[in-house]
């Protein structure tokens, strides 16, 4: 399996101004195996350290945080040499260890010739509860699920996964069927790694939707075993509601599809815990699109999209036969589908922040309004070869963007203020 990210773990090797690293992501999207995969291919040896329910490394690093002192018991807990620029020392779960975390301060001031990277699945969650964070002192990078072009790769399509990234826009819509028949393979089994090798190893939707079940039952799990126990029952009500929330025609959150009369106050430290968590992902609404976005925003509109597209799909209980095939019945989920898909293609891309538009009395709304640098781009999402776009125009005739997108199943094409981008190339938006 090929992912991006090991270019971004290499820039980082190569950076002579490299500070400890800091992968942080959801559990189960492989941050583990991509450090491993990294040092494998990259250093002379790979010292990895656990602290998930590790006593031996609680009392190690509960002494004093001399960098000489830590390595002597590291050494022998990953029984490995560890050397300056030639071992990569990998800390795992660093959040159950809250002073591994502050000891990375120490490795970046007094011995950065040692390459640290963490992992850490509910980093925000830990630091949300008091844990101390080196500030200024790491690095940070961010692991998604993979993206629809990695899930090309992943099954055996090399040339197409190239194109796909980097080839001529016209060439990509040569191979349009086949893109489309691995888009509605991607909305089925997504882009969780363990997911995905399954299927691309036997092509079998069933073991996929099975692996898929066990995930959202271990992320329940988890919200017992790391949710305060007066929240926990607010927090499975929340992450039960996506479906629901995303299934309605205006998908802002509503409190009241969680419990019939319920309040923010009662449930806004849920949906915290959870984006904390990187089991949801939260997409705020902008009065205008004024610069920057985020002075404009509304702190109690939002939509809530959760990490994976196919979790996604198994959590609502959507069939199998429904994505792959297409069935009339499933037209009305299609579009949350369809939005959810576009949310992780988006979250995925450098320097880009997302937000959504809706006019004050809700007559029109812009899927996602994407800020980069200077640039504030309007994007509407179709699930299916929908020409229209009556939010779009009434976007652009009150603001008058320089330019206006429509992601679809519709053809590429660039029309006087539109251009219309094919759901598979969404990654290419830009060119």
């Amino acid at each position: 399996m090929e992912r991006a990210a090991l270019s971004d773990l290499l820039a980082w090797k190569a950076n002579p101004h490299r500070k400890p690293l800091i992968l942080n992501g959801a559990r189960q999207v492989g941050k583990t195996w991509l450090l491993k995969e990294f040092g494998r291919r990259h250093y002379d040896r790979v010292a990895y350290v656990n602290f998930e329910s590790n006593e031996r490394m609680n009392r190690l690093f509960a002494s004093n945080l001399d960098v000489d002192r830590l390595l002597l018991g590291l050494r022998v807990e990953a029984e490995c040499p560890i050397e300056p620029e030639r071992t990569l020392i990998i800390f795992d779960e660093i959040q159950d260890n809250p002073r591994a975390l502050t000891a990375l301060k120490y490795f970046a001031e007094t011995a950065p010739g040692y390459h640290v990277a963490a992992a850490g699945s509910l980093l925000g969650v830990a630091l949300h509860a008091g844990a101390a964070f080196p500030v200024g002192k790491t690095d940070f990078l961010s692991l998604h699920p993979l993206a629809f072009a990695e899930f090309v790769h992943a099954l055996g399509e090399a040339p197409l996964h190239e194109l796909l990234r980097s080839g001529p826009l016209p060439d990509i819509e040569l191979f349009r069927p086949r893109l489309i028949e691995l888009l509605r393979q991607y909305y089925c089994v997504g882009g969780m790694p363990e997911a995905v090798a399954a299927f691309a190893a036997t092509k079998d939707f069933a073991a996929v939707r099975e692996i898929q079940k066990n995930l959202l039952y271990a992320y329940e799990r988890d919200f017992s075993k790391y949710g305060r126990t007066e929240i926990v029952p607010r927090i499975r009500a929340v992450w039960n509601s996506i479906p629901a929330q995303l299934a309605r025609e205006q998908r802002k959150f509503v409190y009241g599809v969680v419990k019939e009369g319920a309040r923010a106050r009662e449930y806004e430290t849920a949906v915290d815990w959870l984006c904390d968590a990187g089991l949801l992902r939260k997409v705020r609404r902008v009065a205008k699109p004024g610069l920057p976005l985020k002075s404009y925003v509304e702190q109690g509109a939002f939509k809530l999209y959760m990490l994976d597209v196919g979790l996604l799909a198994s959590h609502a209980g959507v069939p199998v036969s429904a994505l792959v095939h297409g069935d009339e019945a499933f037209e009305e989920f299609k579009g949350a589908l369809t939005e959810q898909y576009v949310s992780q293609e988006l979250a995925i891309m450098p320097d880009v922040e997302v937000y959504y538009w809706s006019a004050d009395r809700a007559e029109a709304e812009v899927d996602f309004l994407v800020q980069r640098g200077t640039d504030i781009t309007p994007i509407e999402v179709k699930a299916a070869e929908n020409l229209q776009a009556k939010s779009l125009r009434s976007y652009r005739d009150k603001f008058a963007p320089s330019r206006c997108y429509r992601i679809s199943l519709s053809s590429w094409r660039e029309e006087a203020w539109l251009s219309n981008i094919p759901l598979y190339a969404t990654a290419r938006m830009w060119g």
